[in-house]
């Protein structure tokens, strides 16, 4: 059988883990409120009203991608075409392309830094994996004026995080909204985990701390994974609602 994602990629080691994929989405949480094409996110009202429901709708469409057979994950990939595509003909216009890119590169770069903050640097052939495969999604949602390689895309997403991000009144109601639906605990921890894993230009934009009260017990975290303690931290500060999906999420 023929997969979209190798068996052996180190893509489906960094998507098969759930804490991995909580990092990779905390990240993306703080980076989409700044986007400059945040409004598109605020016409369907999804995210700003679910914003844990986003995710983990988001999340079942890319592990749709990562570990299905290869005609599964081309149709789960033209259903988010068709998703979009919807959107637009609802709103008059087009998402533009650049927002596009936007998403696809920022689901590359922290795939990268959580398994980096989480487990072990990565080669440069595995980071070339992580890039090889995004790029096949969003060559087949046919997103123009995608980077050709790994450097090229490490060249486009600088000039991305300087041209395509903004601080302004949608980033502060989506933080707004992620403090309503987590609890101001929870809420805290998300922006501690945001200042571990998100570029400078993300943390300077949303006035994030250089350094994550967090940092002192990744080692402490990374050995309760060991001896299989890391379900009683994460009972203490996930949502209940969600256990049960997050607990799905490792393969």
């Amino acid at each position: 059988m023929e997969y979209f994602v190798d068996k052996h990629s180190i893509v489906r080691e960094i998507w098969g883990k759930s804490d991995t994929i909580l990092v990779i989405f905390a990240g993306a949480a703080a980076e989409f409120a700044l986007s400059k094409a945040v409004d598109w996110l605020y016409f369907t009202g999804r995210l700003p009203s679910d914003p844990l429901g986003r995710l983990f709708s988001t999340v079942a469409y890319a592990r749709a991608i990562v570990f299905a057979e290869r005609a599964a994950a081309l149709k789960a990939i033209d259903t988010i075409t068709a998703i979009h595509q919807g959107v637009e003909k609802k709103r008059g216009a087009e998402i533009p392309e650049w927002a596009y890119r936007h998403v696809l590169f920022l689901l590359i770069d922290y795939s990268i830094r959580s398994f980096e903050l989480l487990e072990r640097p990565l080669t440069a052939a595995e980071k070339q994996e992580v890039f090889d495969v995004f790029y096949r999604v969003g060559s087949r949602m046919g997103i123009g004026g995608l980077p050709q390689n790994l450097t090229d895309w490490e060249k486009m997403r600088q000039e991305q995080l300087h041209r395509d991000l903004q601080a302004g009144d949608y980033s502060k109601d989506l933080f707004a909204q992620y403090r309503k639906h987590l609890g101001e605990m929870r809420y805290r921890l998300l922006l501690e985990s945001q200042i571990l894993v998100v570029p400078p230009e993300v943390r300077n934009l949303l006035g994030l701390r250089k350094y994550s009260l967090l940092n002192p017990l990744i080692s402490l975290y990374k050995l309760s994974r060991r001896v299989q303690l890391d379900w009683v931290l994460k009972e203490l500060i996930l949502p209940g609602r969600y256990k049960k999906e997050i607990k799905a999420l490792n393969v």
